[in-house]
């Protein structure tokens, strides 16, 4: 199955000046904006914001099976904390290190299309395995910080902010009416 890109897409990166000559390599520093929410890079509780600017320093170097792709990407990310639910800000870098596979080669032929990335139209699109980098490093649980309290189970609100008295009366309901009978 062929795969076409769009050459206009920030994401995608030509390899026609690399050819086919294993030891080609170009280097490249692009921002690119962060794809929108039906695209979203990261999880639910924290993702890199739709339209931020995702910097990628990426070196393309051709290799006898197809170009292999190494470097960084950078990109703020926003969410909110597991316990509190305060919104959190951070920032992160990955490594890249993907090779995408030449159509007709032994890798292309002896692999899964979903296993490795191809080579299309002599482009190589890094969309999908920056999303992959990035959601690989990210926390499941992220924190506002390691010690953060959370919020009180018994009213919703922010530990942090309630008192150290701070408590809930609970009445064995087994007792509950024999308050009602006692005086006030």
């Amino acid at each position: 199955m062929t795969t076409h890109v769009d050459p206009a897409n920030p994401w995608v990166f030509s390899t026609r000046e690399l050819g086919r000559r294993a030891g080609a390599m170009r280097a490249f520093h692009r921002d690119v904006p962060a794809p929108g929410d039906d695209r979203r890079i990261g999880l639910d509780v924290l993702a890199v914001p739709p339209g931020a600017t995702i910097v990628l320093d990426v070196r393309l170097e051709s290799v006898t099976e197809g170009v292999y792709v190494s470097g960084t990407a950078s990109a703020p990310l926003a969410g909110e904390c597991a316990r509190c639910l305060d919104d959190l800000t951070d920032h992160v870098t990955v490594e890249i290190g993907e090779l995408f596979a030449y159509p007709d080669s032994v890798t292309d032929e002896t692999t899964d299309e979903d296993e490795l990335p191809r080579v299309a139209d002599d482009h190589v699109d890094l969309e999908q395995t920056v999303r992959d980098a990035v959601v690989l490093t990210l926390p499941l649980a992220p924190l506002c910080s390691d010690d953060c309290p959370g919020l009180c189970p018994e009213c919703g609100e922010r530990r942090a902010d309630l008192g150290p008295d701070h408590g809930h009366e609970t009445l064995d309901p087994r007792w509950a009416a024999l308050r009602e009978r006692m005086p006030n």
